[in-house]
């Protein structure tokens, strides 16, 4: 991958004095007034046009959409492939023809749709324009012309053109016209180029000289800059970038912006494009459950922009866990394959940390992972969990720079738990749920926001924290319940408690205690757990949130064997 660059030739500021230069646009990088202009060039470009291959359209004739766009350009890759491949004496002959140095990253000129093809001849005899074929024409107004040469199979254009201003823009035609060799000294340069890239490349020149293009439309966008990245114009990819960006975007054309980086030699000048079309995606796909076939069947590079999302709205990270193994199976039916994308891609973006012991039980077992991946990953998401939360905190703020933000908590709906369990004296589970001051003020007047599941004794429980009107004083107040997810008519007798964190001592203290017999989707709780109007719960100067954080316990025990 070559490395973008910059224009090399900027004019001096006020060269020309405004009074004495009424021609040229005011603007000192404007120089569209010399394009194609004998006047003010020292080159002739010669630009032979050969017939593109059947069925391929020309300049996105027929492209109604980015998807068609798309389409007849993997075409027209994949028969450039075979006809290299099945005519090897015509491939090196091309490459025979070709006066360039060698590029440096060794890539030569295999591919007709990827590397430009100059050559430079000799000048006719008497310094005029090259030989005329049957059935020329030439257009001339004043000292600018533009020659065009038909024949059977070739059409041939020649223009005027500055080598210092092409250099400028290019480092392809700062090495063609600095190469040291005796022919970088001659006026008269050959291009090949095909037949579909002709107005691209036009405009291409055009903007080399004014900065400015005439395609507006996305796919004559993408046109132009394709043949820009094949002669290194950084500058003008960099514009069909921003011209791009504020284009109306849609799921085709974001993922065919997501894959312009591996089909293109400078990846860096089409970056901000492809991080606007990640943006699209994780925002379109931010409730994945809203579009679950949609998102099933994006591409293994739609699919990492979306999960790669700080904002995904899922249930909890467990969510995302089998979401990614679906894709996975769906899309990589061999099992090699499919371990090979979770190892290095989609394993990257599921942040276990924030799963449920449950579920990271399961990894283990998983055969679609290698066991010793498994291994690392549980074991690492343990050690977070056990981790104080000051220290937690702390991790995720160092992970907030970093590509795979595996300790950044999401926009979960049901918000993580840390949980300790017992199984001696007496089944029996600690439950530690923590909400920041954000999260609670979003819950007035009459919200509620849940935690992810825990489980105890076989059965799934959650809690649940409420704004809610105190039924005797008729004032807003934080409550906080328990509930047992529905499952059949089994019934669980339990003693519970809640307590929270309160300054001074920043211990946690007992708000509630009860007992209550549990049947599937009842729920239990108190209305008002700290016995307080809202505006005080919620006052800086109150004591329940330390550093904006509400640190809320939850102790549960079985007290007998489940009744039938």
């Amino acid at each position: 991958m070559r490395e973008a660059n910059g224009d090399l030739f900027e004019p001096p500021v006020n060269v020309m004095d405004s009074g004495f230069s009424p021609g040229p646009p005011k603007s000192d990088s404007d120089f569209g007034f010399a394009f194609n202009d004998s006047n003010f060039s020292d080159r002739i470009l010669r630009i032979e046009i050969v017939p593109d291959l059947p069925d391929f359209k020309s300049d996105g004739e027929g492209c109604t959409s980015i998807a068609d766009w798309a389409r007849n350009r993997k075409r027209r890759r994949e028969e450039i492939r075979k006809d290299n491949v099945s005519d090897p004496v015509q491939f090196e002959e091309q490459i025979l023809s070709c006066n360039m140095p060698d590029t440096d990253d060794g890539a030569g000129y295999e591919n007709q749709d990827e590397e430009a093809v100059a050559m430079i001849e000799e000048s006719p005899s008497g310094g005029g324009m090259s030989s005329q074929r049957l059935g020329d024409e030439t257009a001339q107004i004043g000292g600018t012309s533009l020659t065009m040469e038909c024949s059977a199979d070739l059409n041939v254009k020649t223009l005027h053109i500055s080598s210092p201003i092409l250099a400028a823009k290019s480092p392809f035609f700062y090495k063609l016209f600095s190469n040291g060799m005796r022919e970088s000294e001659q006026r008269h340069v050959t291009l090949t180029i095909n037949a579909s890239e002709e107005a691209a490349f036009m405009d291409l020149l055009n903007y080399m000289y004014s900065n400015t293009l005439s395609a507006s439309t996305p796919t004559a966008l993408l046109d132009v800059l394709i043949t820009a990245d094949k002669f290194e114009v950084a500058s003008c990819m960099r514009y069909c970038s921003r011209q791009l960006r504020n284009l109306p975007m849609t799921c085709e054309s974001a993922l065919l912006y997501l894959d312009l980086p591996s089909s293109v030699l400078m990846a860096e000048a089409v970056q901000p494009l492809t991080d606007a079309a990640k943006q699209f995606l994780a925002i379109r796909y931010k409730d994945i459950t809203k579009f679950p076939e949609e998102v099933l069947n994006l591409p293994l590079a739609g699919v990492e922009a979306v999960l790669a999302s700080d904002d995904l709205q899922v249930a909890s990270e467990d969510a995302v866990y089998d979401f990614v193994l679906k894709w996975a199976r769906t899309h990589c039916p061999k099992l090699e394959e499919r371990r090979a994308v979770l190892a290095s891609k989609l394993g990257r973006l599921i942040r276990f940390p924030y799963m449920t012991c449950r579920k990271l039980r399961k990894v283990l077992s998983c055969n679609d992972f290698e066991p010793d991946l498994a291994s690392k990953v549980v074991l690492e998401a343990l050690f977070f969990k056990a981790e104080a939360p000051y220290r937690q905190r702390s991790l995720a703020a160092e992970d907030a720079n970093v590509v795979h933000r595996r300790f950044v908590e999401r926009a979960y709906k049901y918000r993580p738990v840390k949980v300790v369990e017992f199984e001696l004296p007496r089944q029996q589970c600690i439950v530690y749920l923590d909400l920041k001051r954000e999260e609670c003020a979003h819950l007035f007047p009459s919200g509620r926001v849940y935690s992810q599941a825990f489980h105890l004794g076989g059965q799934g429980f959650f809690l649940s924290a409420h704004c809610n009107m105190d039924q005797q004083s008729s004032f807003h107040c934080f409550g906080l319940f328990l509930g047992m997810q529905e499952k059949g008519s089994v019934a669980f007798a339990v003693d519970y408690e809640f307590a929270a964190r309160s300054k001074p001592s920043e211990e946690y203290v007992s708000k509630y205690k009860g007992n209550y017999t549990f049947t599937g989707g009842k729920a239990v709780g108190y209305r008002n757990l700290f016995g307080i109007p809202w505006t005080a719960f919620m006052s800086d100067d109150g004591p329940y949130f330390i550093d904006g954080i509400l640190h809320l316990r939850a102790e549960l025990t079985i007290r007998a064997s489940p009744s039938p």
